[in-house]
């Protein structure tokens, strides 16, 4: 047999090895390279659809994000988890990041999932009027959430202070506590505001139904993450608002994710919950100024500070419009 001979070997396993650099080259990023990102739930609800569909179809991972989700009760500790970095970013409105900075936090709303507040008041079965619930007991998410400040807007308008009645902080899940008369009244979201239409529940106030500008539901980070991350943050923004356009676009799908996530069976609750996430959801997360504005008019105590950039950052947002990203997002799904 011909002999090969040593510099024809070496050539040939040097080719190998730049094949095989090359080839490994080409693979995606494994999840080791993937940067962590930690995402506080404060409460399951369809304004977190947009999230959830992001995670579902992989946008975290293209934008080189490992993305995990906290479970999380309510807003009331968003400065001191973001501070200390057991989350990134939390879900929640511009009611904590208010309360949060009062406390000394620097927290920022970078985008927002809902301008409206999208909530309704109910009453426990055994309240037949108005008038039995001065004295009474409300229950809300945690203080200073978007719960409390609504409950606030309510008890305004049924001529009561807070100082007339009990507030009790009862967590995210509060349909069974109301239901149950634990507590006389609540404000509930979505999917809860439906089930407890179905159940009968007696409405009190019905804010979703007057589109009250506010900043409900923000992504809220805290300022020292955001001037030292700012690209990480980036990368999360894209892949949510693209998130949001395949929820929107692709019902069968949000529906489904939706039904996993908040653990929903009844067709007609899945359908009321997509329906409002699709009705009042801002497409590209950005801010609307009005809603925050009116947080900080009818919410903040009198040493707050008036200056909405001290609660809100649109900075991020504005930059992904200016650079074309709304419109390829509205090429690739629709325009909205």
């Amino acid at each position: 047999m011909p002999r090969i001979g040593h510099s024809r070997i070496t050539r040939a396993l040097r080719i190998a090895v730049s094949t095989c650099l090359l080839s490994l080259a080409a693979l995606p990023s494994s999840a080791a390279e993937l940067i962590p990102f930690k995402v506080g739930e404060a409460s399951p609800a369809n304004t977190f659809l947009a999230i959830w569909m992001a995670q579902a179809a992989g946008f975290y991972e293209a934008e080189g994000l490992k993305v995990d989700i906290v479970h999380m009760s309510g807003g009331r500790e968003s400065g001191p988890e973001l501070k200390s970095g057991r989350v990134n970013l939390i879900h929640v409105g511009m009611s904590s990041v208010i309360r949060a900075n009062l406390a000394g936090g620097t927290l920022r709303n970078i985008g927002s999932l809902s301008n409206v507040i999208r909530a309704t008041m109910f009453a426990a079965p055994q309240i037949k009027t108005d008038a039995e619930l001065k004295g009474a007991t409300f229950g809300i998410s945690s203080a200073g959430s978007e719960s409390d400040s609504a409950t606030t807007l309510v008890l305004r308008r049924l001529g009561l202070r807070r100082e007339d009645v009990t507030i009790k902080e009862i967590g995210p899940e509060r349909l069974s506590q109301v239901r149950s008369g634990a507590v006389a009244a609540t404000l509930l979201g979505e999917p809860h505001r439906s089930q407890a239409m179905e159940l009968g529940l007696r409405v009190v106030a019905d804010l979703y139904a007057e589109r009250i500008p506010w900043l409900y539901s923000g992504l809220t980070v805290d300022l020292g993450y955001l001037r030292s991350n700012r690209d990480t943050l980036v990368r999360f923004l894209k892949a949510t608002i693209e998130g949001n356009h395949l929820a929107v676009t692709d019902e069968k799908r949000a529906k489904e994710v939706l039904a996993h996530e908040l653990k929903l069976t009844d067709p007609k609750i899945i359908d009321a919950s997509y329906a409002n996430f699709k009705s009042e959801t801002p497409p590209n997360a950005e801010i609307d100024r009005t809603g925050a504005e009116n947080v900080l008019t009818s919410i903040a105590p009198a040493n707050a500070s008036r200056n909405l950039d001290d609660y809100v950052d649109t900075s991020l947002t504005d930059d992904l419009r200016k650079q074309g990203f709304f419109a390829e997002l509205e090429k690739k799904y629709g325009k909205k």
